[in-house]
């Protein structure tokens, strides 16, 4: 098996080449792999459900396999999203202003890739085709390393998609996947500083902050999705229960999906047993407060823990609270600052909750399910950032570059 540092030094390499690679052949590489997935849909399928099977015997929850299943639909999907990289416009090369000095010196600010970027993630196989597809448009070669309970899917997804690109025309190892899943190469991938230029996890919160602790290399933290739905007292409760109802159920292992329900005392009688109901039927588990288990019967204590925890599963916390101020106040001391909703007509309420809500994307009256780079109109993305450095909130091409500053002269010293 080759060794991480020297897949690791072979992206690196490649890095000086594809950064020089035009736009034309980047797109026509994107193009290259779409077709490959499609192509090769039964082998992926096939090594996909080597993983499911495995998932299912170690006991994994539903929740679980449905991060991890792929379906010939996903797939196509996933080829479709590259085609959608390819047609966005080139992140790099372009010069965002130009000034010209006094001294006679002009300067301009030109975007260009980050380098190599590694990424340590769970599950979703999916990322795996994102992944490489964002970092290449963007001029950038990838180390890739998930876990394990995906690792005959990843190798297949990865394995199609590199010999494609290389076909293209792409420097071959720009593309890497670590076979070794073991903890120790996830520990040394984070170590790799002359070789890394940002590293970017994606999975739950023990896994990101393992990477926060244990990194060396630079380190964009993103995923952990503990997301809020507040219901105001000026909402409208139909509203009100659609969106809670997709927000937790359409697909509760997501980031993105609703982990806590807060509602306005002055309705929470009245409106949480509508909200409930369809949620109950569903089959969701119900953890509530003091007050809330005095209007839901079918609800259990929530504990201090419940309100930090992404559940990744059909489960809800739920808090009756005293009115707007006790609801931003608990989110800013709860949420994970990656997607808070309001539901209310109360036009200064949404402004209040739009400015003090501390997170990457904050909604008035629609579903956090649409924190996705997708939804958001930027294609594919690597990630949902929640810290405030660099990139916050979905990140797309742009997010995958960073600038160098072109200075010409004709002579002039200092």
């Amino acid at each position: 098996m080759i060794m991480l540092r020297e897949q690791a030094n072979l992206a690196k390499q490649s890095t000086y080449a594809l950064m020089i690679t035009s736009s034309a052949l980047r797109n026509a590489a994107l193009l290259s792999m779409a077709a490959a997935l499609e192509e090769n849909v039964e082998l992926i399928l096939n090594e996909n459900e080597k993983d499911l099977s495995a998932a299912a015997q170690n006991g994994r929850g539903e929740a679980m396999l449905d991060r991890l299943r792929l379906t010939k639909e996903r797939v196509f999907d996933m080829a479709q999203g590259l085609r959608k990289v390819a047609a966005l416009p080139d992140p790099i090369g372009g010069e965002d202003f130009s000034i010209l000095r006094p001294n006679g010196i002009r300067i301009a600010r030109r975007r260009v890739p980050l380098g190599l970027i590694a990424i340590i993630y769970e599950a979703r196989p999916n990322v795996t085709a994102d992944a490489i597809g964002l970092c290449l448009k963007s001029g950038n070669a990838v180390i890739l390393r998930g876990g394990s309970e995906a690792i005959h899917s990843n190798v297949a997804v990865a394995d199609v998609m590199a010999q494609a690109a290389y076909e293209s025309g792409l420097p071959e190892g720009c593309i890497q996947l670590v076979r070794d899943t073991s903890r120790e190469t996830a520990t040394e991938l984070m170590r790799l500083n002359s070789l890394v230029d940002v590293l970017i996890p994606r999975g739950g919160a023990e896994l990101i902050q393992s990477v926060v602790r244990n990194a060396t290399v630079p380190v964009i933290e993103t995923g952990v999705g503990i997301c809020h739905t507040y219901v105001n007292a000026a909402a409208d409760f139909d509203m009100a229960a659609e969106i809670v109802y997709n927000a937790k159920v359409s697909r509760p292992a997501v980031c993105n999906a609703m982990e806590t329900l807060l509602i306005d005392e002055a309705i929470a009688s009245r409106c949480l047993p509508k909200i409930a109901a369809p949620l109950i039927k569903r089959g969701v588990e119900l953890r509530g407060c003091e007050r809330t288990r005095a209007i839901l019967l079918e609800a259990i204590e929530a504990t201090e823990q419940d309100w930090y925890t992404e559940y990744h599963d059909y489960i809800l916390s739920i808090r009756v609270v005293d009115g707007l101020e006790q609801a931003i106040a608990h989110i800013n001391k709860y949420g994970s600052h990656h997607s808070e909703c309001i539901v209310t007509n109360d036009y200064m309420a949404a402004e209040r909750f739009l400015n003090e809500a501390d997170a990457a994307a904050v909604y008035v009256n629609a579903s956090t399910r649409f924190t996705d780079g997708e939804e958001f109109g930027l294609g594919a993305e690597i990630g949902i950032s929640t810290q405030k450095l660099h990139a916050r909130g979905p990140m797309g091409l742009n997010e995958l570059t960073s600038v160098k500053y072109i200075v010409r002269g004709d002579g002039q010293i200092r």
